[in-house]
């Protein structure tokens, strides 16, 4: 029997009724959105209206391996301090009843439209992927906290291409040249990842416009599209599924990059140049808003997919699991595409720490670490005797290297990289951010020391470094 919207919600307030106890786990993260209980992944409807920026994500407060999604919230007016807002979206239609998958949010007009895939699994003998699940569009619209009655299908498996699976999801819709536009992500018949665009008049009627795909077969799924522009260049991002792992790229079980898009994606175009978002261990499902200061902004799931069975997350003892990346600026710079943190982060900054070359740092719990190399030198570090950092010169290859159980299963990630010219790393409870470059590549892992004390040793040559304390995001539930 399905449960209706009334008991799916007390079961949520109860499960959150844990979050005190919850947040006494010593790896909670200070300055990233986790989940207030149980299980967080993809981020959704990212948007600011009106000056205040809402975060929404996939939750499942009742299970912190994973169960029933529904949309968490969070919203900021300066990003450094947050208030959940609650349990946003419910599983409570037939149309979603066993879940509120991935979506984005659409803001005209001070109003917000969101939209997002409501997942259904038919009882029976079914594959899931070519019979078995119902994977329908969504629209609703959303006014000061409350969700407006219009929740209902725009777009059902019946309305997709023929020669598509049950698997088209994640939503992302703009506006441009007086029409909107929606990509969905999908995974055809033939295991073919591609994306679909769709044109509306109305954001209630949805016809297909174009088929992106590559020349060569990329992946087997394409996973949350985003389609933006960057100094005139358009971007097609994707969470591909079903690439080939190779020495120093798709290192992980599944993959988030871009697509160079060349010509109108509505008719005639070409994608090149797959880039990773992120060459670390913990990094998915990321997509990009444009902020009411003209910045595309990105954020990212600190987690994977079905990657239990090679590293583990011990915080599931604890009642949660997973968290979201810090927001990161995307911007060009001769062609190139760079991520930095946004500059909210700059006041976090706390006691800055005096370094000497060839010492170790004792007793950090979270900061921030920023090299700027004095000339193109090999560097070390070792983290807390568990986490070797390393760049070296001649192979222009830099690498992050657990070394003992502070990894949790998590071994070694490599990127090529010419040159290191500068490095910049900010240190959670749990979790690590590395830029390098100013963000020309970018690596992020989660990490479990047994301690709440961090150790850094470091061979630098004649860099500068600078270390600072970090302070506590606010965060009110």
């Amino acid at each position: 029997m399905k449960l209706q919207t009334r008991e799916l919600l007390d079961k949520v307030k109860a499960a959150e009724e844990e979050l005190e106890k919850i947040n006494k786990d010593p790896w909670r993260l200070k300055f990233h959105l986790m989940p207030p209980v149980g299980w967080i992944n993809d981020p959704n409807g990212l948007c600011q209206m009106n000056g205040i920026y809402h975060v929404f994500f996939q939750y499942s407060p009742l299970e912190a391996a994973g169960g029933i999604k529904f949309w968490g919230h969070y919203t900021s007016s300066d990003l450094l301090e947050w208030n959940y807002e609650g349990v946003t979206l419910v599983p409570d239609q037939e149309f979603d009843r066993d879940g509120i998958y991935s979506g984005s949010s659409f803001i005209e007009n001070d109003q917000m439209h969101i939209f997002y895939t409501g997942n259904v699994k038919e009882e029976g003998d079914h594959d899931y992927v070519r019979k078995g699940r119902g994977a329908a569009t969504i629209y609703v619209k959303y006014q000061e906290n409350t969700v407006l009655i219009s929740k209902a299908p725009v777009l059902r498996n019946e309305d997709y291409p023929e020669h598509y699976s049950c698997h088209i999801r994640d939503p992302k819709v703009w506006k441009e040249d007086n029409q909107y536009f929606m990509v969905l992500g999908g995974r055809t018949l033939d295991d073919e990842g591609r994306v679909l665009v769709y044109t509306s008049k109305d954001l209630k009627q949805w016809k297909l416009c174009n088929e992106l795909k590559t020349k060569e077969t990329f992946g087997y799924m394409w996973e949350c599209p985003d389609l933006f522009e960057i100094d005139g260049q358009n971007l097609l991002s994707i969470s591909p599924q079903g690439l080939i792992r190779e020495n120093f790229r798709f290192q992980n079980i599944y993959q988030s990059g871009y697509f160079y898009l060349d010509g109108d994606f509505r008719s005639d175009y070409q994608l090149r140049d797959f880039e990773e978002w992120d060459y670390g261990f913990d990094f998915y499902a990321p997509q990009t808003f444009l902020d009411e200061k003209g910045r595309r902004i990105i954020i990212g799931w600190m987690g994977m997919s079905d990657s239990d069975l090679e590293y583990q997350n011990p915080t599931i003892e604890n009642g949660w699991q997973h968290a979201l990346t810090m927001l990161r600026e995307i911007s060009m710079k001769d062609g190139q595409i760079f991520q930095t943190p946004v500059k909210e982060y700059l006041e976090l900054r706390d006691e800055l720490i005096e370094v000497e070359n060839k010492t170790k740092i004792r007793n950090l719990e979270t900061f921030e670490l920023e090299v700027k190399q004095g000339g193109i030198e090999d560097l070390e570090f070792i983290f807390s005797e568990g986490l070797v950092l390393k760049y070296n010169v001649q192979e222009e290859l830099f690498s992050m290297e657990f070394i003992n159980e502070l990894g949790a299963g998590r071994t070694i990630r490599k990127v090529k990289i010419k040159s290191l010219k500068s490095l910049h790393m900010f240190v959670d409870t749990s979790s690590i951010e590395l830029f390098l470059n100013d963000g020309e590549k970018v690596l992020t892992t989660r990490y479990y020391n047994s301690s709440t004390e961090n150790t850094i040793q470091f061979v630098a040559g004649t860099a500068e470094i600078n270390i600072w304390k970090m302070k506590n995001m606010t965060v009110n539930y």
